[in-house]
């Protein structure tokens, strides 16, 4: 039996210090690893370095001869909780000082652990002082896990049955590692050396720097071959005749950066059947003030001409529209008026008819973007480019997430122009053109050649050219996602955004096509620079290894510490989206990896997605998830090394089902099940802030922006049985300690219900099984609804710190919102709650008129108010009157307010968790918003307030 001990992740973290750490991070891009290739859905650095650190760390409470009071066990505790407050920040991502720091106490821990089992019949290979054990993550992805587990010195092990994943994988923990410390190896660094120039040695910046000079080798080459597909543009008088502020450019050559376009279908209308109409849903170039820009269509002999305008236009809503009627594939004849439907747009795509029509050119001026009316040569030009290849597979029958199809868009190479495809088939061809040239240079810097390629274990000039021609490879293949015809113009910002601005392949109606040679977004070298920031950053460290592996068969586990990030219901389905890249990686890199690009597409069948076009609908899709999920969390309880717990990441949010056993969620519950069916208790929960409110997706939207870890044992074989009443009785007496220490750690209202999903599960898992009155095991779905159940009368509870005041309009609120109600129903609530309307009207709180009473919005609320001098002060203003001057003037004005406010204001946050519960369950998105984002800019809220004195005021104001 292997003797454990109470990891540090099992009882306390410092989930501020993480969470701070790991938002801010989402904003970080230079040499972030995420830059290297887009993935989708990746765990903070931050966050991942921690839960690994955390997970093989003793927390002091396991060492009761060391620390043996609780007064000792914090202070360690604390000791600890600093290390992983330093290891988080982005800036000790690679300081050797810190890093170093925490493999100390990870090694000490070691000893400790193997010092405990000396005696133990497999101690020598589970065991071994001298040597830390693995690490593996089985649904490797993006790799994050795995590059944190080996910066914190473990041999890195990753796993992923995605081709494109692994060769991430590849890329970020096992090539580096074998070329670090080498000098570049191209001519000119070799010249630059011989002259006195200077080489760190350091990681792999010698890598890169090849990367760099054979990235731009690649790009000049390519000029050379298709240059004249992407020519300047020059300014003629007669285009300064038509817009004056041409006049100072008249004669010059200007870059161009994009092309504009739409798409188009011919009329509907019968009297302009033969014109092919622009489906435009903006007309808008700039919406920047002072430097508006829009297109103007011009209607003219029987047709049509674009033509672009400086300024404001006249009917802003009508450009900012374009051709486009509400939502979805509704657009109207830009020469007639009629509406086109989306039935006939998509009988035009499936035919074949739908074609494109240049809009608008965006050139590089003095000062700026410079918008062109479109050129007839312009436009010809790019539709005379004759690609040799494209890629012929088939885009999913996905409409929840592939929008093209449906429109006759339906491989991956109609999603690419021809001129893009000329573009991408030439880079792709350099790539091996390059590797011939880098294994030359190579053996002329004196590199040994040993014949190993680079699959083959290799590390001399033929395996040193792989090494480069794969990091070459993702220039190319991250090119496409800021070079194909999905790519849209963002009038707002003067840019482009890619593809993937959502992990979803949507229809675009209009699109912009970039110039390659631009210097601009999407230039070829600009991905090559971005992806060699991220190699100067790694360090030498201990190897690693990426093999592609189904997880529910892998034994790589055996014996390894294991934290990983597995696919999520139905959230992503990542080979599907992959296959935008996979394509083009295989027509590039098939001659370094033959095996992993051995298939035409993404291996589809085995993917632990609950897909139901795949899988013949909803049911079979989740039992597909459920037997599969549990065949890998099988795989990882049998195989991970006793001495640690297993951590997983996982973030669920779906519309909510309601059925005879409750409320639940289908994607949580199906998940658990997998994990409690494979033999796994939960001993720990924590939520960790992993995703981004900018991304698309989380724009406007109650999105959620954390991930939950859960801290997974094996569950003793003597684990005892429960009744659903001793289950209830102990989730009524822990959930609202977990609740408090959740709120406390502002977890985001929006990731409330899934936070409390941990640690009622963690009662429930420490049973073999629950019974109900009739003998039956409660199922995991109605353990959910009881856990919902719970937290909902927890946050009531929490009611008890309000004032009457504030109990009425709460239960106002859950009635009919910010809309009017009966005077009479309100005066009944109002004796109920030991208050009066009359009163509730002078404290601030609603209008009362014409036998109707309405809560005051936020906006509605009086701006002079002072919490000071506020004779009937109420929790209910004071979440009102932060929330409008949080939106009015950020967090500096709302810390004022809280400044003034003073001790009283954490009761404030309580209650716009309850508002926030009430509105999601009312579906009342906008005012839910208004909640959550009070409770997440809190933290820094609080920071701003104590730096501002409360101004003195005669009285201060009594809460009720």
């Amino acid at each position: 039996m292997v003797k454990t001990r109470k990891k540090l992740i099992e009882v306390a973290l410092p989930l501020e210090a993480i969470n701070k750490a790991s938002a801010r991070e989402k904003s970080i891009r230079h040499g972030h690893p995420s830059t290297l290739h887009l993935w989708w859905a990746r765990r903070p650095l931050a966050a991942a370095r921690a839960v690994i650190f955390a997970q093989m760390v003793d927390d002091p409470s396991a060492w009761p001869d060391l620390f043996p009071t609780e007064e000792a066990q914090q202070k360690e505790r604390d000791r600890l909780f600093g290390i992983i407050e330093q290891l988080v920040k982005w800036e000790n991502t690679t300081n050797e000082a810190v890093l170093e720091q925490a493999r100390a106490e990870i090694r000490q821990n070691w000893r400790r652990a193997c010092a405990d089992n000396v005696a133990h019949p497999r101690a020598g290979e589970l065991f071994a002082p001298d040597r830390l054990p693995g690490f593996h993550d089985p649904f490797a992805g993006g790799g994050t896990l795995p590059l944190e587990a080996q910066r914190l010195g473990l041999e890195a092990h990753a796993t992923d049955l995605n081709p494109v994943a692994v060769l991430i994988n590849k890329a970020m923990i096992e090539i580096p590692p074998k070329f670090t410390g080498l000098p570049p190896v191209n001519l000119q660094a070799r010249m630059e050396l011989a002259r006195g120039g200077t080489w760190s040695g350091k990681g792999a910046q010698g890598l890169a720097e090849d990367v760099r000079h054979y990235g731009q080798w690649m790009r000049d080459e390519a000029e050379k071959r298709i240059g004249h597909l992407y020519p300047k543009i020059e300014i003629t008088a007669s285009m300064a005749d038509e817009r004056l502020d041409l006049r100072p450019l008249v004669g010059r050559k200007l870059t161009v950066i994009a092309w504009l376009w739409a798409r188009t279908v011919k009329s509907p209308n019968p009297a302009f059947h033969d014109v092919d109409v622009p489906l435009a849903s903006t007309f808008m170039l700039s919406t920047k003030p002072g430097k508006e820009a829009y297109v103007e269509p011009v209607i003219e002999d029987g047709g049509y001409r674009f033509v672009v305008k400086i300024g404001k236009p006249g009917d802003t809503d009508a450009a900012k529209n374009g051709t486009k009627l509400g939502r979805g594939a509704n657009f109207q004849c830009v020469m007639s008026g009629s509406p086109i439907m989306p039935d006939y747009i998509k009988g035009e795509g499936q035919t074949g008819r739908m074609g494109a029509r240049l809009m608008a050119i965006v050139a590089e001026g003095d000062r700026g973007r410079v918008y062109l009316s479109p050129t007839e040569e312009m436009e010809s030009l790019a539709t005379r480019a004759t690609p040799d290849w494209k890629p012929e597979t088939n885009l999913p029958n996905d409409p929840r997430n592939f929008w093209t199809v449906q429109y006759g868009l339906t491989t991956y190479g109609d999603l690419f122009t021809s001129r893009q495809l000329m573009a991408l088939t030439t880079f792709s061809d350099l790539v091996q053109e390059a590797r011939e040239r880098i294994k030359a240079d190579a053996l002329a810097a004196g590199r040994l050649d040993d014949g190993e390629s680079l699959v083959d274990g290799g590390a001399g000039a033929t395996a040193y050219a792989d090494a480069v021609a794969v990091y070459c490879g993702f220039s190319v293949s991250k090119a496409t996602d800021r070079n194909s015809s999905l790519c849209v113009w963002e009038s707002g910002m003067d840019r482009m955004r890619g593809t993937f601005g959502r992990q979803a392949l949507p229809m675009t109606w209009d699109y912009v096509e970039t110039n390659p040679f631009a210097g601009a977004g999407g230039d070829f070298y600009g991905t090559t620079h971005s992806l060699c920031e991220v190699l100067d950053k790694f360090m030498d460290c201990t190897g690693g290894r990426a093999t592609q592996s189904d997880a529910q068969t892998q034994s790589t586990s055996n014996a390894r510490v294991i934290s990983t990030d597995p696919p999520y219901y139905d959230n992503i389905g990542y080979a599907d989206l992959s296959d935008f890249f996979y394509v083009w990686l295989r027509r590039t890199l098939r001659p370094v990896f033959p095996t992993l690009f051995s298939t035409l597409a993404v291996p589809k069948s085995e993917e632990l997605v609950a897909t139901p076009y795949r899988h013949g609908g909803k049911e079979a899709a989740e039992t597909f998830f459920l037997t599969g999920m549990t065949a890998a969390m099988h795989r990882l309880a049998e195989q991970a090394h006793p001495a640690f717990p297993v951590t997983i990441y996982y973030a669920f949010k779906q519309s909510e089902t309601a059925n005879d056993a409750g409320t639940a969620s289908t994607g949580w519950e199906t998940f658990l099940d997998a994990v409690i069916c494979a033999g796994f208790a939960i001993s720990g929960t924590w939520p960790m802030r992993s995703e981004l409110a900018t991304r698309n997706i989380g724009r406007n939207t109650n999105a959620l922006a954390s991930s939950i870890v859960l801290v997974c044992r094996h569950r003793p074989d003597d684990a005892p049985t429960a009744t659903k009443r001793e289950f209830r009785n102990a989730l009524k007496a822990e959930l609202p300690v977990a609740l408090a220490h959740l709120q406390r750690g502002n977890i985001a209202p929006v990731d409330l219900a899934q936070s409390a999903i941990g640690p009622g599960m963690a009662v429930y898992t420490r049973y073999a099984q629950v019974l109900d009155a009739q003998s039956k095991r409660v199922s995991v779905r109605e353990a959910l609804s009881l856990i919902n159940e719970l937290l909902d009368e927890s946050l009531a509870e929490q009611e008890g710190d309000f004032d009457a005041d504030t109990r009425w309009a709460l239960s106002w609120f859950e009635q009919v919102g910010f809309s009017d109600g009966a005077y009479g129903d309100a005066e009944t609530l109002s004796k109920a709650k030991n208050t009066a309307v009359a009163s509730l009207a002078e404290a601030g709180i609603l209008v009362s008129k014409g036998g109707k009473v309405r809560l005051l919005r936020p906006a509605e609320l009086p701006a002079d108010w002072n919490p000071a001098t506020d004779p009937r002060l109420t929790v209910w203003e004071m979440v009102h009157h932060l929330i409008r001057v949080l939106e009015s003037g950020g967090e500096t004005a709302a810390a004022r307010m809280v400044a003034a406010i003073g001790s009283k204001a954490e009761v404030a946050r309580e209650l716009a968790y309850r508002l926030y519960t009430l509105c999601e369950r009312k579906k009342r998105a906008a005012e839910a918003m208004a909640y959550n984002g009070l409770v997440q800019s809190w933290p820094e809220i609080l920071t701003l307030s104590r730096d501002i004195q409360p101004e003195p005021a005669p009285a201060q104001g009594t809460l009720l």
